[in-house]
């Protein structure tokens, strides 16, 4: 199985580049994984086919407001700072760039000195460990200099913070959005409940190796990053007893699919627990828990794009690319949706 297996040609007016209002008003493609058959619906429109007792799982990760600039105390250089995983306290491991500006013991100034940092280590990865230092809390100062880690291929300006969370966003910690999310209204939300839809939450902090592309020709190759997750165990309790009543676990989004399934894997059932990451699912796994998926429209030869092939089936999946190209559906962090089931 090769990576451009995976590659499908999208336009790039396709990529959407602003998020829809409202949230549920995206376009929703409905994917039969059995047969294949495709019908388009609006996003507002998926409690239709929802059914009594199905339980949704969604991911409550909140985006961490990582992209801060720094200047250099030294020589006032400009320095971009992306702050990707706590290690202990204030010290955090970081993308920054330019790179050569951000050496081992090179000191930093942040917004108006509410913040300042140390440059304490340059990893092999080319990554820096930096220890930072506040009067405050971290995430409160984040919250007030720092701007949401949008997608290299989203160009323009967000201008409201909280369209890159989801509604129910609760847990600090990703460097990227779980965007299946985005979608749902807490009116939606509500209206599902009604319907006798049971919702249950896990946490998995997205990282930014979401984004990095698959390097290598051979699929079966390709080491994923790891993430860190958390199943509750109220969620556990939810996954089991919907499945022993006959119904449907469905995940919103990959985040939620890798949560389960990496929870299945490890314990060879669904339990509380907590730990990192790094499952890989493409063509040929067998799902453990997940009975359908509501995601977004990934990129060409991405680990996302393996993992939905997988569940509807790779010449499914590809005609269903093809035909969102042709119908024109935005895809992306803020495009439209699909529910496989």
């Amino acid at each position: 199985m090769k990576t451009s297996d995976f590659y499908y040609n999208l336009p790039e007016e396709l990529i959407a580049q602003t998020p829809i209002e409202p949230r549920n008003a995206s376009r929703l493609m409905l994917l039969d994984k059995k047969t294949g058959e495709i019908q388009h619906k609006i996003f507002s429109n998926l409690t239709d086919y929802l059914n009594e007792g199905d339980c949704l799982i969604l991911n409550n990760t909140r985006v961490i407001p990582a992209r801060i600039y720094g200047v250099k105390k030294e020589t006032g250089a400009v320095v971009e700072f992306l702050l990707l995983k706590q290690i202990e306290n204030f010290v955090w491991e970081c993308l920054c760039g330019p790179g050569k500006k951000a050496r081992t013991g090179a000191e930093f100034v942040f917004g108006e000195g509410q913040l300042e940092c140390e440059v304490i280590e340059v990893k092999d990865d080319g990554n820096r460990l930096v220890r930072f230092k506040c009067d405050d809390n971290i995430y409160s100062v984040l919250d007030e200099i720092g701007q949401m880690p949008l997608p290299p291929y989203i160009k323009e300006k967000l201008e409201d913070k909280e369209r890159y969370q989801t509604v129910y966003s609760e847990n600090l910690g990703s460097a990227a959005a779980p965007t299946a999310g985005l979608h749902f209204t807490p009116e939606m939300l509500e209206e599902i409940k009604a319907k006798g839809i049971n919702i249950g939450y896990v946490t998995l902090h997205v990282g930014l190796g979401t984004f990095r592309p698959v390097k290598v020709d051979d699929v079966t190759k390709h080491i994923m990053h790891k993430e860190h997750y958390i199943m509750p165990k109220e969620t556990a309790d939810l996954i089991n007893e919907t499945h022993k009543n006959g119904k449907r676990v469905i995940c919103v989004g990959t985040t939620s699919c890798r949560t389960v399934e990496s929870v299945a894997t490890k314990n060879g059932c669904i339990c509380e627990d907590e730990d990192d990451t790094g499952i890989f699912i493409y063509p040929g796994y067998k799902f453990k828990c997940l009975d359908a998926l509501i995601t977004n429209f990934h990129l060409p030869e991405s680990t996302l794009i393996m993992l939905v092939s997988a569940l509807a089936g790779y010449d499914n999946i590809m005609n269903a690319y093809n035909t969102a190209v042709a119908e024109k559906y935005r895809f992306f962090s803020f495009g439209d949706a699909m529910f496989i089931s």
